[in-house]
């Protein structure tokens, strides 16, 4: 066999590793049950006490409060079922004041938990804050979503739902839409994000778990407490989510759901630059190599293998240009599998025509994710203006 034998072949091998898992994930995505929301309660108990404390992190928030409030008061699960408790990690701005006027007239119970006020001990950062207000919550699940995410009036109920029809689930992860204008930046954010969401819910469908996101998702707060909840990455400033996803998984295998349904969706803004991209991600890479969970280690590896793979295939046709078959026949296969997999997950985003940016996409993903990832290593990074 030539050496251009072995090197076209050696191209071929991670984008075809990857295609196969896209096969497989597919199949998971179309396998995962709809879920519908629960039927509306007529008649609630007030003695039993709510069914979920909704847990809000925020910091210098204020621009986005009351469109998150607003989303909260029409919510079709009746008030008396649910509580909110928003944390304030030491706003600089006028959240504190909003939250504590809305808590006068809202329908639900709403409650500021002040870090600053809780001192020192307290902490800083999302994981303090959240711990901060899982302290005082009443309800045996928690609801986390983000302070500048918006929902429709079914989203509670149709956790209530799935919690209701399935005794055994421990933690459910929901889909999240980043949204914006509609330029080129905005579609290739949505679809990358879009993506990172599908993998997520097929993961789950699979029973190999290995993404999901704190703006919207729930557990059980026997579960969280079982597990210790951040217990060993209190330390990280990310990973709110993901960590615990792993260490519940461990511990209650088979208890993680996707809650796949258009009702619950959240929409949050996609960032508004480059720069607030970058800083996003890297915030979200840092955590990786603290993964102790080999399924995200393995996904992570060969997503990056396949994208450089292609990267690296192109430069070498300027030097080889023999190699072009092999490369275009990598290319083809890349992408088929993505769209074959994007496919059914846009569809249920209602975003179907993002696909069309999947080559464009896949140009920039090799060197943005080789840049975010080299950068997450190094651990330093600003966010919600502190250097972490």
């Amino acid at each position: 066999m030539s050496a251009l034998w072995v090197a076209g072949l050696l191209l071929l091998v991670l984008p075809a590793m990857y295609a196969a898992l896209m096969l497989r994930l597919r199949q998971a995505w179309q396998a995962l049950p709809s879920i519908m929301p629960c039927p509306p309660v007529a008649e609630p108990v007030p003695a039993a006490g709510p069914l979920f404390s909704v847990l809000i992190a925020a910091r210098n928030e204020v621009a986005n409060l009351p469109n998150l409030l607003h989303d909260l008061a029409r919510q079709s699960l009746p008030p008396s079922q649910f509580e909110v408790l928003l944390a304030d990690d030491h706003s600089t701005d006028a959240t504190a004041h909003l939250v504590a006027e809305a808590a006068r007239h809202c329908p639900f119970p709403l409650r500021l938990v002040s870090l600053q006020e809780l001192g020192p001990a307290a902490g800083t950062g999302k994981k303090a804050a959240l711990q901060a207000a899982l302290q005082l919550a009443r309800a045996p699940w928690v609801v986390c979503t983000d302070a500048d995410c918006r929902f429709g009036s079914d989203w509670l109920r149709c956790y209530a739902a799935l919690v209701a029809s399935d005794p055994t689930v421990r933690f459910i992860s929901g889909p999240v839409l980043l949204t914006g204008p509609a330029t080129v930046w905005q579609q290739l954010m949505g679809l990358e994000f879009a993506g990172l969401v599908g993998v997520g819910a097929a993961g789950i469908g699979r029973q190999h778990p290995t993404m999901c996101n704190g703006a919207n998702l729930a557990y059980q707060r026997a579960a969280f407490a079982a597990v210790q909840g951040f217990a060993g990455n209190e330390h990280l400033a990310s990973g709110d989510d993901e960590f615990l996803l792993h260490k519940l998984h461990a511990a209650f295998p088979g208890s993680i759901r996707f809650l796949k349904s258009p009702a619950a969706l959240v929409s949050t803004a996609a960032p508004a630059t480059l720069g607030a991209l970058l800083r996003q991600r890297v915030r979200w890479a840092s955590k990786w190599r603290h993964y102790q969970h080999a399924a995200s280690q393995q996904l992570a590896l060969l997503v990056l293998g396949a994208n450089l793979a292609l990267f690296l295939g192109l430069l070498l046709t300027f030097f080889q240009p023999a190699l072009w078959p092999w490369i275009l026949a990598a290319w083809v296969l890349k992408l088929g599998a993505d769209a074959w997999f994007m496919t059914p997950v846009l569809r249920f985003l209602n975003r179907l025509h993002w696909r069309r940016w999947l080559g464009l996409l896949q140009l920039l993903y090799a060197p943005y994710a080789l840049a975010t990832g080299l950068l997450g290593l190094r651990g330093s990074y600003v966010w919600k203006e502190r250097q972490l």
